[in-house]
């Protein structure tokens, strides 16, 4: 491939020669060319090109009159006066002379003949194709320069299958650094990547998110465009209009007209233009002529301080100017250098007969006609640009330094080769004027920005350095109490599309740019993350977030806990009641042989007694945080014992009814029932079917705890799950079928004897049994939070007391403050009251 690129060097010299050699019978300014022990060429704009649009390849003449750009003259002398310092110094490259070709790069003609020029051999003008070019030895060891993108993109493509060391002063775009293209390539000036994000960070800080972009035509307006665009648009910046300022553009043109009219109607306060000098001035000379006023101009480091932008007329009305500019650096004795060059006699400057003889790019009849009153003044853009063309001889000096071994103090001659002196200056690392001079793997400086705003408060231009912004990464470091915004009250100006939505509200966007959009509150259960305005992301399962929320907060974890007035008094209240069962447990234990007993069911009696006292025990689950166990036994229990109760209720009813109604009309199903224990059988069977509902509910529908979070969004009941099964339905029904049996067998004995009839009572216990679990029902179907557990217990409470109270306190009251009701004489009396009744009926 280097073969090939060779041959490629060797057409384009063939062509680029054809003008050049014509001219090379007049000698070259002694300016241009220093003899010495080790060549370094140095490539700068002495002269302005041609903007006049060409239909067909010409070659530009550089030496032309009112072309003269003093900026390049200074960079010219700064080269000279840096190989004048390091010849004249006994630390650096002692006994060893640099010498240079300088040439004038005025056009890309003038910068393919010049890099031509500098790989061809020693005497001959010729550059030898070979197959080797490692060992491929031209009169040049390095190149300084040229100054734009474009002629340094061509340059470092025709020097690096030579892999000749082209350090360049002004080049920045950032594709310069790929070293697969690119592999000789440095640089003194920081990559365009680092500005790119400097301007990105400077958008940002001032919350500009809709912006116009304008570039230059030309690698470094145009990539310059393209990056920065890439990066506002991952930053979330908008681009609200873009163009490209054409190479033939000139002011008032049609062109130029339709670029300030698209500027004008763009609504974006920020306009950032990333050009070269010459075009920088023609658009805004076309925005004062324009008369588009009252915007912040962001300024790339090209022209950002080029005195040749700030002298346009008007320029001071067209609003605010913010940049990043190259931290300003100062060439001692510059100065003085093209003071004493301007006072030297170096003769009358030769008459050009023809134009070929001009067209030499190492001619400036300008230059040697300056006196110490027509020499350019030097200025402070001028001079950092200078430092960067100064700092890069110093550059190669320190390489060749270390390649020839002058640390022993005596340098060791000989044939020294590009690539070899490539490798010594991608090491340096050196103190000049207190500035360390280094170069990163991409052959990139180790520098920084200065962010500075125009001024124009005072009788002249000025310009105030507002911080500073350093890498990698990137940062930026702004003193805002320096800048006099141009609006009212010294307000930041706003560049935005779409004005900032409240706290919690997403971005919904309404155009084709991300920047125009409509606020729309987050929902109940969502927020909105700052990382991400355009989404209202959702909360986790244990977090909760009102409408329009910002942030989740964590969920209040609820259930009844013993600690609270409402449980310590259904505890109180449930404890008297066990308390009670158990008391009567024991008066009947006592009066076990009294009538009053023996006819409210005798040893059934505790039975229904323990079955009340099982089912008041459960509720005690009901209490606290649930826990398995809990969930398992709570309900279960408590349905299984109010079972046994009312069958042993029912029973006893029926049995009664029997006794006295049933013996003598149906003495054969009387003496069956009595005779197989019916009462008991019954109690057995209807027990067991309430068992096995009970059983396979805990098995099917196996009640556990659980936390439920879509009843209240910041809540998380802790509560178990048998509300929601088969299982509880089932054995509620079941209970609701012995009661409605338990009440009609009490309905039916209501005529028994007094003693024996507990019709009143029992279907009074039976009636709020009913209320209660319809109230409780009720309840669970209108609220459904944390005390709903209590109203469940509360309800359960009822029962078991309406069915104590209703069957069990009467014969307490009888047996403790009516003894003379509990007496067999009494109970027989009753009896055969209740006969003479039946009989006379």
């Amino acid at each position: 491939m280097l073969l090939c690129t060779a041959c490629l060097v060797g057409l384009q010299l063939l062509i680029s020669c054809c003008w050049a050699f014509a001219c090379h019978s007049t000698e070259p300014s002694p300016d241009f060319i220093l003899p010495g022990d080790y060549l370094l060429a140095g490539l700068f704009p002495l002269h302005s090109g041609c903007l006049q649009v060409r239909h067909r390849p010409e070659v530009t003449l550089c030496d032309r009159p009112a072309s003269f750009n003093e900026h390049g003259y200074h960079l010219f002398q700064a080269m000279r006066l840096g190989v004048e310092e390091i010849n004249n110094s006994t630390a650096l490259l002692p006994n060893v002379t640099l010498g240079y070709q300088l040439y004038d790069v005025c056009s890309d003609s003038a910068s393919v003949y010049a890099t031509l020029s500098v790989l061809s051999l020693p005497g001959p003008r010729h550059i030898e194709l070979q197959g080797d070019l490692l060992h491929y030895s031209p009169k040049v060891l390095a190149v300084i320069g040229p100054d734009t993108t474009n002629r340094a993109a061509t340059t470092a493509a025709l020097l690096s299958p030579f892999l000749m060391p082209l350090i360049s002063y002004g080049a920045s775009s950032e594709t310069l650094s790929v070293k697969r293209q690119y592999p000789s390539f440095l640089r003194t000036i920081p990559n365009d990547k680092y500005q790119v994000e400097t301007m990105v960070l400077l958008l940002q800080r001032f919350g500009w998110t809709w912006i116009s972009l304008v570039g230059s035509s030309g690698d470094y307006g145009q990539l310059g465009v393209q990056a920065l665009e890439k990066q506002a648009t991952d930053q979330g910046i908008c681009i609200a209009f873009k163009d490209i300022v054409p190479f033939s553009a000139q002011v008032g043109d049609e062109r130029m007209q339709r670029l300030m009219h698209h500027l004008a109607q763009a609504t974006a306060t920020v306009v950032v233009v990333f050009s070269n000098r010459p075009l920088a001035r023609v658009f805004f000379e076309s925005v004062v002529l324009a008369n588009l006023t009252g915007k912040v101009w962001v300024a790339s480091e090209a022209w950002v301080l080029s005195r040749h932008i700030t002298g346009v007329p008007g320029i001071q009305r067209i609003g605010m100017v913010l940049g990043v500019a190259i931290q300003k650096r100062t060439v001692p004795g510059l100065k003085a250098f093209e003071e004493a060059y301007a006072r030297a006699d170096k003769g009358a400057p030769r008459p050009c007969h023809n134009s070929s003889c001009c067209s030499s790019n190492q001619v400036c009849r300008e230059c040697e006609a300056f006196t110490a009153h027509t020499m350019p003044k030097l200025k402070g853009f001028s001079m950092s640009s200078a430092y960067n063309a100064y700092q890069a001889v110093y550059a190669v000096a320190h390489g060749l330094h270390q390649l020839l071994g002058c640390a022993s103090g005596v340098c060791s001659r000989g044939r020294v080769y590009p690539w070899q002196l490539l490798e010594q200056i991608h090491k340096v690392n050196f103190l000049l004027h207190e500035d360390t001079v280094m170069f990163n793997d991409n052959g990139d400086p180790l520098s920084s920005y200065n962010i500075i705003a125009w001024d124009w408060s005072g009788p002249k231009w000025t310009f105030t350095v507002l911080g500073s912004s350093t890498w990698s990464p990137v940062q930026l470091d702004i003193n805002e109490t320096k800048i006099q915004w141009h609006g009212k009250d010294n307000q930041v100006p706003k560049s935005v599309c779409s004005s900032d939505c409240l706290e919690g509200h997403q971005r919904v966007v309404t155009d084709f740019h991300r920047c125009c959009f409509e606020c729309v509150p987050c929902g109940a259960g969502t927020f909105l993350n700052k990382s991400d305005l355009y989404r209202c992301q959702p909360c986790g399962k244990e977090e909760w977030a009102p409408e329009g929320s910002q942030t989740c907060f964590p969920r209040t974890v609820v259930f009844l806990a013993c600690q609270e007035h409402t449980s310590w008094v259904l505890l109180a209240a449930n404890t008297l009641l066990l308390l009670l069962l158990l008391g009567t447990a024991g008066l009947f234990a006592w009066h076990l042989d009294t009538p009053v007993v023996r006819s409210a069911g005798g040893r059934l009696c505790f039975l229904m007694l323990g079955s009340l006292a099982a089912g008041s025990s459960s509720l005690y689950g009901f209490f606290g945080e649930p826990t398995r166990p809990a969930c398992l036994l709570r309900q279960a229990l408590f349905a299984l014992g109010f079972t046994i109760f009312l069958s042993c209720l029912t029973v006893r009813s029926f049995q009664l009814i029997i006794i006295f109604k049933f013996s003598t009309k149906a003495p054969t199903f009387y003496h069956a029932w009595v005779q197989n224990h019916g009462a008991g059988l019954f109690v057995m069977i209807s027990s067991a079917a309430q068992l096995l509902i009970c059983l396979t509910w805990l098995v099917v529908w196996t009640p556990l705890p659980t936390r439920e979070y879509q009843r209240f969004p910041h809540l998380v009941m802790l509560e178990c799950t048998e509300a929601n099964s088969l299982g509880f339905i089932l054995a509620f029904l079941y209970n609701g079928l012995l009661s409605i049996s338990a009440f009609a067998c009490s309905y039916l004995g209501k005529d028994l004897p007094e003693n024996y009839n507990e019709a009143k009572c029992v279907t009074f216990s039976l009636l709020f049994n009913f209320m209660s679990w319809i109230a409780f029902f009720t309840t669970a179907s209108i609220y459904d939070g944390k005390y709903l557990p209590a109203f469940n217990m509360l309800a359960g409470l009822s029962s078991l007391s309406s069915g104590f109270g209703g069957y069990f306190l009467p014969k307490c009251y009888v047996i403790l403050c009516r003894p003379d009701l509990n007496s067999t004489e009494h109970f027989q009396a009753s009896i055969q009251d209740y006969t003479r009744h039946r009989g006379s009926t």
